[in-house]
């Protein structure tokens, strides 16, 4: 049986239905990958793995307006770490469909107008395609610089040959163990999961390894040496003549978007790639060898 996790999306439709009278209601106990029939008791629901909760429990889960909840024991259980290495907080906060990451309160997705499945397959878009070539061995490869929940990793690894993501945070991927939606990260043979600081792990790949990268960090203010003409060097060097770099920034027609892309594709530039371009449905930047 797979773990039951809710939020206050699932918990808010249940109670409305049982405030209406109805003996059932369909409801996800995935975060809306899909949907369960379930009944309506006086004393709250029993679940199909034989848990139980109580009103007081899908009340408190509907009130809790950034978390998400794995449900154990008869009890939810709020999906959050805290990592003494980087002194953040990582969690899962809900949306109307795949959750996003909260690092410290910030998320680490778009779901204003978009959701972060969504926003993740922007990103993928603004690169392809990373389809492997025919008969040439090594093409395909895809670096992802920032796991997080996974999404870019999974999206990417449906057509390419094989991909390398890296996260900094243990924290985070214990938050991605719990999340439905991450699951292909750690069940698919092509993926392959790095822990480190990518600023120092990028150094340890061989020239021309990679033939797209998905470079999604933290805002600038979180991680400015993801940004610096060092790492962007890096970036170059373990590219493959005529790949791809996406480089998310975060909205290009804001103040800080429009300072921070301008000062990154003049880095990259610097840092040897030919030709950089806006790519604002993405909310970021496309850097070519």
């Amino acid at each position: 049986m797979k773990r039951i996790v809710l939020s206050r999306v699932q918990a808010g439709r249940l109670l409305a239905a049982r405030q209406a009278g109805y003996s059932s209601a369909q409801v996800s106990l995935d975060l809306n990958l899909t949907t369960t029939e379930v009944a309506l008791e006086v004393d709250g629901v029993r679940l199909p793995d034989s848990q139980s909760l109580t009103w007081r429990n899908w009340e408190a889960i509907r009130d809790s307006e950034r978390g998400c909840f794995v449900i154990e024991s008869n009890t939810p259980h709020k999906i959050q770490f805290f990592s003494e290495a980087t002194h953040q907080l990582y969690s899962l906060m809900p949306t109307e469909r795949a959750p996003t990451m909260l690092v410290s309160g910030i998320s680490m997705h778009r779901f204003k107008g978009t959701d972060p499945h969504a926003d993740t397959l922007e990103k993928i878009k603004a690169i392809a395609p990373i389809t492997p070539l025919k008969g040439v061995l090594g093409t395909g490869c895809v670096l992802d610089t920032a796991t997080g929940l996974g999404y870019t990793a999974i999206q990417a690894a449906r057509t390419a040959e094989h991909v390398t993501t890296i996260e900094l945070a243990p924290e985070a991927l214990e938050v991605a163990r719990l999340n439905p939606w991450s699951q292909s990260l750690f069940d698919n043979p092509k993926i392959a999961q790095v822990i480190g600081d990518s600023f120092e792990e990028i150094q340890k790949f061989e020239d021309n390894t990679f033939t797209s990268i998905i470079h999604d960090p933290p805002m600038f203010s979180l991680a400015g040496d993801l940004y610096s003409s060092e790492f962007y060097r890096q970036l170059f060097r373990v590219i493959k003549p005529g790949g791809r770099l996406f480089h998310y920034i975060g909205d290009l027609d804001s103040k800080s978007g429009r300072v921070v892309s301008q000062g990154a594709a003049r880095r990259l530039q610097e840092a040897g790639f030919t030709r950089v371009m806006s790519r604002p449905a993405a909310f970021g930047l496309v850097a070519y060898t």
